[in-house]
């Protein structure tokens, strides 16, 4: 077996977060699918670019921000995914590798641009997302670090990049590649959206190629088209090894077979902007998975970092996650 040089290796959209407060009638004129991430060309996300308040750049991408998250516990993470020889692409690699993170891409030259995602929030906290994938989305196979892969305890892949065939094959080689390699496969489902666009495929995937699953409540039921979460719960407990369930103010659900953990969530002063919550409980829940933890203590550990993330605005932590998981479970 290869040597371990990395907990987890992240797969996903190489994106730049551009984030704004606005009101609803300001989501609803703009004709916005309020609280969903939506695909958007060049042309409308600078359109809607245009109409933003005052805005916070900062670099994301959901993988991204579950490895930036788990660099902030102590974890050795890596990052693939694709951005320009432009301006924003200059960020984002600066960005995540100012946190220790190895990110495994060479800058492409071709002229499509690096991605961004315009992000408003809501004076509920909740994000309504419009999103240019630009050269993230052209990620292939021959962009797959085999050898990261190998070398890393945990595989973590992104739903949300799942619209284009050359990222299938890419997704499917790391799967193949870290299971040969004997090592585990996580996916999360990203979007309700996005699950609705695959389902097939992604039920495929989990039950085949993924051994961690990362779902809220409405993307489980939507992958198994079930009429409630508990039904879709028992659907899930066959198909991967452990199911990750978040469920927003009722906390999550861990199962792993005939084995069931309910955690509440933990409590916040007040909710600001849920942007990066799941990433930052899977960032978590691996973290504590790649320490040999139990479960209850890795969905523990997942909730803590997920009430961090919607403390403040944008994705990506504020303070040692480190010194406050270390806090909180002295």
């Amino acid at each position: 077996m290869p040597a371990i040089h990395h907990d987890v290796v992240g797969i996903g959209n190489a994106i730049v977060d551009v984030i704004a407060h606005a009101d609803d009638a300001v989501i609803e004129e703009l004709g916005l699918n309020r609280g969903t991430m939506t695909l958007v060309d060049a042309e409308t996300v600078a359109r809607l670019y245009d109409r933003m308040g005052p805005a916070v750049e900062v670099s994301g991408g959901s993988a991204a921000n579950t490895i930036a998250a788990l660099a902030s516990l102590g974890g050795r993470g890596a990052f693939i995914g694709k951005v320009s020889d432009d301006q924003l692409g200059t960020i984002f690699r600066h960005d995540i590798t100012s946190l220790g993170i190895s990110f495994l891409a060479e800058p492409s030259g071709g002229g499509t641009p690096t991605g961004r995602c315009l992000i408003f929030v809501t004076p509920d906290a909740h994000r309504t997302m419009q999103t240019f994938l630009g050269v993230s989305a052209e990620l292939a196979p021959g962009d797959i670090d085999e050898a990261a892969i190998a070398g890393a305890r945990v595989t973590y892949l992104e739903g949300y990049l799942w619209d284009r065939p050359a990222a299938k094959d890419a997704f499917r080689k790391a799967a193949q590649v870290a299971h040969d390699a004997g090592r585990l496969v996580a996916l999360s489902l990203s979007d309700p959206f996005c699950v609705d666009r695959h389902r097939a495929d992604f039920r495929t995937l989990v039950e085949h190629h993924v051994d961690v699953l990362f779902a809220n409540e409405d993307e489980i039921v939507s992958l198994y088209q079930e009429h409630s979460f508990d039904a879709a719960l028992q659907q899930v407990r066959h198909h991967c090894w452990i199911a990750a369930l978040t469920r927003s103010e009722k906390g999550s659900v861990i199962v792993s077979n005939d084995e069931v953990h309910v955690i509440d969530v933990e409590p916040v002063e007040s909710v600001v902007d849920t942007t990066g919550a799941g990433d930052a409980y899977a960032a978590g829940f691996l973290f504590a998975l790649t320490r040999e933890m139990d479960l209850a203590l890795c969905a523990r550990v997942a909730s803590l970092c997920a009430a961090e993330a919607i403390g403040h605005m944008g994705a990506r932590p504020e303070r040692s996650l480190a010194g406050l998981v270390a806090e909180r479970l002295a």
